[in-house]
């Protein structure tokens, strides 16, 4: 009776020992605990400062008003017309939105560029022929509102496009035209001067370059800009011997620029990320 009793006894217990095996190799009704994974940083602005330098390659168009009115079959000849280089110095401050937009407003100086150039006529029946020396310049200052967009982030390196809009006021320093005319093998000679004058015109811009980012606070640029400024107008002239005095009829049409860049950004106010959001549990 009593081997009976342990036998019993002992099937139970393989019984038992079954059915937990069983239990811990089937898969839990359970779901499983929720995992909290911390949202992607974001680059996330705010105020900064910059200032940049850069070179200068001005060209225009000159606009003669006598030339509108030469009479039919007169061959105009224009050689070497054009700025020497410069140098621009700007200051501003901008916003950084997010990781890929941003703006700023900027003040800029273009230091003074001188325009050589001459003009070679011959005019028809044997008229002439007639040459001009021209010489003046100018310098500007430049305010543009910028908008730029920062295309992706590689090796701390960001390209970036841009355009901005504004005002020129460009000051030109005095225009001198010098001439010579061959008349009856005879050379005739004869100056113009005309005094500077100011002008404030509509310019924008299109930029386009890439940033490195030395450190959260300071960012430097490499850059191209392609600045329009309008027209540069001249002042009151007269002929060496006091004849055709007057308003100038010379203009610098059309000035424009391409420049090269180097500048810097300091971000002086960052806008922190906002907090994560909390975790909730449930009971």
């Amino acid at each position: 009776m009593r081997s009976v009793k342990y036998l019993m006894a002992a099937a139970g217990a393989a019984s038992l020992f079954s059915s937990a095996a069983l239990a811990a190799d089937m898969p839990s009704i359970m779901p499983p605990p929720q995992q909290y994974y911390a949202p992607p940083v974001e680059d996330f602005g705010g105020w900064y400062l910059r200032g940049d330098i850069g070179m200068t390659n001005s060209a225009t168009k000159l606009h003669v008003n006598a030339y509108d009115t030469l009479p039919p079959g007169t061959a105009l000849q224009q050689l070497g017309q054009g700025f020497n280089g410069g140098m621009s110095y700007d200051l501003g401050v901008g916003y950084k939105f997010n990781n890929w937009f941003r703006a700023d407003i900027t003040g800029e100086y273009r230091s003074r560029v001188n325009f050589t150039g001459t003009d070679f006529l011959m005019f028809p029946n044997g008229g002439g022929p007639l040459s001009d020396v021209y010489t003046g310049g100018y310098r500007a200052w430049v305010g543009l509102v910028n908008a730029y967009v920062d295309l992706g982030t590689w090796w701390c390196l960001t390209p970036f496009i841009g355009a901005g809009v504004g005002a020129a006021q460009i000051q030109t320093t005095g225009f001198q035209d010098s001439g010579a005319l061959i008349r009856g093998g005879v050379v005739q000679g004869a100056s113009y001067f005309a005094n500077g004058a100011s002008a404030t015109n509509f310019a924008w811009a299109a930029h386009a370059g890439v940033a490195y980012k030395v450190n959260n606070n300071f960012t430097i640029e490499l850059a191209y800009r392609y600045l329009d400024m309008g027209t540069g107008v001249h002042g009151a002239g007269a002929s060496f011997d006091g004849s055709n005095a007057g308003p100038s009829s010379f203009q610098f049409r059309d000035i424009t620029s391409q420049d090269l860049r180097l500048g810097v950004r300091w971000t002086c106010c960052d806008v922190p990320p906002p907090p994560p959001p909390s975790l909730v549990r449930k009971g």
